[in-house]
């Protein structure tokens, strides 16, 4: 915008802690070169050696009161303020003031953000936010990967019930309990002596790993359809992994439902003729009457419908405990 002759600019330049500091949008580099006077009230804003390279003079110390800003302005001069990553409160309420009275010519007043976060920058904060955490908190800076284990199973089966509830809010927030988990066993992993790694590196191996499984997207294969895309994620994987068994790679501690459909998916895939048995032998030694075999016969079953097992049986047992609780219901008050 254009400043008035007689009034003059106040630019308040505000930037992401988030961004590199010289990384300025093209309207904050000129409005800081066609400024009269540029100044700042912090003299280590990250800021400062790069505008100062750019040939920009900058006064820092205690910022100018309002009055003495629009005073400053006066005769169409422009006046840049480099604002702290806080803002600056003082500073903005006294012009907000000065604008309200209705008895001060007022300069043209902007806000004008130097550089803007990008998609995911608050994941930085996190990180930053874990690092001190890690550092100073004697219950977090003793934990280890072991210890976390329990806590990373919970917000899991946490972060089901809520997408099985529809709850967006829930949802929301699980996801972080996740994402913390995520980033607390990378800290952890950062101080191992032997075989450190961090954050930065669980991010690298994931994307490598999610272009590598995507030619379709990001190389010159194609896949119109969702299956097509599952069968080379397979076959990729496969690859990469160099297995001699179709059921290697699947952890035997889950629940035993998603178990038996992950076997069950994966003899599918790879076309073999295994029929699960009927019946066979149950703990230590004694028989389960059946019942084990019968479930897997289910799990196999629902996997090939498209059913997820474990996700079916926990809504039949939402239902069922909701019967339980009518019925209890009708006990109390039989009215």
């Amino acid at each position: 915008m254009n400043a008035s002759p007689r009034t003059g600019r106040i630019v308040l330049l505000t930037t992401s802690h988030r961004v590199a500091p010289g990384l300025l949008s093209w309207p904050a580099w000129e409005a800081l070169r066609a400024a009269g006077h540029v100044v700042c009230g912090d003299p280590e804003h990250p800021l400062l050696p790069y505008v100062r390279e750019a040939g920009v003079d900058v006064v820092t110390g205690p910022l100018p009161t309002a009055r003495e800003l629009v005073e400053a302005c006066s005769e169409g001069r422009t006046t840049v303020v480099i604002a702290a990553a806080e803002g600056e409160p003082q500073l903005t309420d006294g012009l907000a003031a000065l604008a309200g009275s209705g008895r001060t010519s007022m300069p043209e007043l902007e806000l004008l953000p130097g550089s803007y976060d990008l998609p995911g920058a608050r994941v930085l904060d996190l990180v930053q936010v874990m690092d001190s955490i890690r550092r100073d908190c004697p219950w977090s800076g003793a934990r280890t990967h072991e210890g976390l284990v329990k806590y990373g199973i919970e917000e899991m089966y946490e972060l089901v019930e809520a997408i099985e509830e529809d709850d967006r809010g829930a949802l929301c927030e699980e996801l972080g309990d996740v994402l913390l988990q995520v980033v607390f066993h990378a800290r952890i992993a950062q101080e191992d002596p032997e075989e450190p790694f961090t954050i930065d590196d669980v991010a690298g191996g994931i994307v490598e790993k999610l272009i590598h499984r995507h030619p379709h997207v990001f190389g010159e294969e194609q896949a119109a359809t969702a299956e097509e895309v599952r069968e080379h994620w397979l076959r990729t994987k496969a690859v990469e992994k160099r297995r001699d068994s179709v059921t290697e790679g699947i952890p035997l501690g889950q629940p035993a439902l998603a178990l038996a459909a992950k076997l069950a998916q994966r003899v599918r895939l790879a076309e073999l003729d295994v029929t699960p048995e009927p019946g066979g032998p149950g703990r230590a030694g004694g028989a389960d009457g059946g019942v084990g075999g019968e479930l897997l016969a289910l799990a196999v079953r629902a996997e090939a419908e498209g059913i997820d097992p474990e996700t079916a049986l926990r809504a039949a047992a939402r239902r069922y405990r909701d019967a339980i609780r009518a019925a209890e219901s009708e006990i109390a008050d039989p009215e």
